[in-house]
């Protein structure tokens, strides 16, 4: 059944709602813009930025899918251990050294890392990882797990 425009408004009025309480009430509005918070959590820099992934199965390959656009293949480093796999790097955004105010800065731009344990059994020797286009596409084969041999209890 196809939706119309006002049902997903009121369906997000709905979940609105499902937020608030009696007590809350709406902040008032302010016809003059306040300036910036001036302090900022510094402690936000000690960590690298988390990398997002896709991870999903075909019948022979297990595939790792994440977007790195902007990330030279030189500045990754992928690599698997144990059935953990940990995708890093960095990601720069060019010479800033002429910056004098940010005006907005909602792009990450420095170090990330990804560390995951992979859902299934894999081998090891046989992985593929390719940088096309953004995306970094890292491709396993799959342990062929023997089925479950009956035993005759006596």
């Amino acid at each position: 059944m196809a939706r119309k425009q006002n049902d997903d408004l009121l369906i997000e009025d709905e979940l609105a709602a499902a937020f608030l309480d009696d007590s809350d009430t709406p902040e008032p509005v302010q016809d003059t813009p306040q300036p910036a918070e001036e302090s900022w959590d510094d402690s936000e820099g000690d960590f690298p930025g988390q990398l997002a992934v896709d991870v999903y199965e075909t019948d022979e390959r297990l595939i790792v899918k994440a977007r790195t656009a902007g990330v030279n293949k030189n500045d990754l480093d992928v690599s698997i251990s144990d059935g953990i796999l940990t995708v890093s790097g960095t990601l720069s955004s060019g010479d800033e050294t002429d910056v004098t105010n940010w005006h907005i800065q909602e792009c990450y731009w420095g170090e990330f890392s990804r560390t995951l344990a992979l859902p299934v059994a894999v081998r090891e020797d046989e992985v593929e990882a390719v940088l096309k286009d953004g995306v970094l596409t890292i491709t396993f084969s799959k342990v062929k797990q023997e089925q479950a041999t009956k035993i005759q209890v006596l």
